[in-house]
C-alpha cells in the first residue's frame, strides 16, 4: 500500500521558548523568514506526501492561519505587482490540510492516537517539528522507499554523543538488513548512558503501520507520566517487524534556544538575500569579539603579575 498521509504533532507547550510561546504557537517561530512548521510541511511534500493532518492544541491558531488564504494580502500584493511576495504566500495555501485539536498533552504516543480516523487502515508518516532535515533525498521519503521494500514500520535513528542518550529514544540493534538499515530487538526511552544499548537515537520521523493505534489505546503512561510513543513502537516491535533507518544527512534542532540560533545562523548564510550581509557582519563581529578577549586576556596577565 502506498503511503500517502503525514501526522505532524504541533501541541506542546513550547515552555523552552517562554515567553515568545506565551500567545504564539512555536511551531511559528521563524528560521529567516520561513516558520519551522513550514520546513516539515515542505519535507512531506517533497516526499511525495498527498494529506497532511497537524495535531495542534491551545494557542496554535495562527498555524491554521498561516496555511489559509489572506485574500487582503493577495489581493494588495497583485495590486502593486509584486509578483514574487505573492507566490510565496499562495504557496503556503496550496496543501491539502487537516487540522485536529489535542485536548489534553498527554505525551506523543496520545497525540499520535488523535489521527486514527484520519489515518484509518493505512501506512503513514509521523514527523516532529522541532526536528529540520537537510540530506540529498528527504529523510521522509527514506522511510517511504523503505517501507516500498520491507511493509515494515520504520524509524529515523542517528548517532548522537553516548552522554546524551538520556534525551532520546534509543534502539538496542541486531545487525543491520542492507547498510544503514538496521534489525532491532528493543526500544528504550531515555536510557542513562551506562545501561543505553547503542548510540542510535531516535529522531523525529517515524514511519508507521495502523496497528500503532491499538496499542497506544491500550497503553500505560510512561517516562514523565506520557503515553511515550517510543513504548508503543517497542510493543508493535514483539509482533511485527520494526526497523530503523540511519540518517546520515544533517539535523538541526530547533526546539531549543541554542539549536534555534544555529539553525537561524546557518539558513541565514545561505540565505540569497542576506548571506552575503549576514557573512560580513559575523566575521566584523568576530573580529571584534576577539580584540575584547584579547583585552580581557591582557589585563587579567597585568593584574596576576602586580598581585604577584
Amino acid at each position: 500500500m502506498k503511503v500517502r498521509k503525514a501526522v505532524i504533532p504541533a501541541a506542546g507547550l513550547g515552555t523552552r521558548f517562554l515567553p515568545a510561546t506565551k500567545a504564539m504557537a512555536k511551531e511559528m517561530l521563524p528560521i529567516v523568514d520561513k516558520p519551522t512548521i513550514q520546513f516539515i510541511v515542505e519535507e512531506a511534500l517533497n516526499s511525495g506526501i498527498e494529506d497532511i493532518l497537524i495535531v495542534t492544541g491551545k494557542a496554535k491558531r495562527p498555524i491554521e492561519d498561516h496555511f489559509d488564504a489572506n485574500l487582503e494580502l493577495e489581493m494588495s500584493l497583485k495590486e502593486k505587482n509584486k509578483t514574487d511576495l505573492l507566490k510565496l504566500v499562495e504557496e503556503t495555501t496550496d496543501v491539502n490540510l487537516h487540522f485536529i485539536r489535542q485536548s489534553h498533552p498527554k505525551g506523543l504516543g496520545h497525540a499520535v492516537l488523535q489521527a486514527k480516523a484520519f489515518v484509518g487502515n493505512e501506512p503513514f508518516v509521523v514527523m516532529l517539528g522541532d526536528d529540520l532535515m537537510q540530506g540529498k533525498v528527504p529523510l521522509s521519503k527514506q522511510l517511504m522507499e523503505d517501507y516500498e521494500k520491507t511493509h515494515a514500520s520504520t524509524i529515523a535513528v542517528m548517532k548522537v554523543p553516548h552522554e546524551d542518550t538520556s534525551k532520546y529514544g534509543i534502539i538496542n540493534p541486531d545487525g543491520q538488513v542492507e547498510d544503514g538499515l538496521y534489525n532491532v530487538n528493543s526500544f528504550v526511552e531515555k536510557p542513562e548512558p551506562e545501561v543505553a544499548p547503542s548510540d542510535l537515537a531516535i529522531i523525529g520521523r517515524y514511519l508507521l503501520t495502523p496497528e500503532i493505534f491499538s496499542i497506544l489505546e491500550n497503553l500505560a503512561p510512561g517516562a514523565g507520566d506520557e503515553i511515550q510513543l517510543t513504548d508503543a513502537i517497542d510493543i508493535l516491535n514483539k509482533t511485527q517487524r520494526v526497523f530503523a533507518r540511519e540518517f546520515r544527512g544533517k539535523r538541526y534542532d530547533v526546539g531549543d534556544k541554542f539549536g534555534f540560533m544555529q539553525t537561524s545562523i546557518e539558513y541565514g548564510l545561505a540565505h540569497p538575500q542576506i548571506k552575503d550581509d549576514l557573512t560580513d557582519y559575523i566575521i566584523k563581529l568576530g573580529n571584534e569579539l576577539s580584540k575584547k578577549r584579547q583585552l580581557t586576556e591582557t589585563k587579567t596577565r597585568k593584574t596576576d603579575t602586580k598581585e604577584k
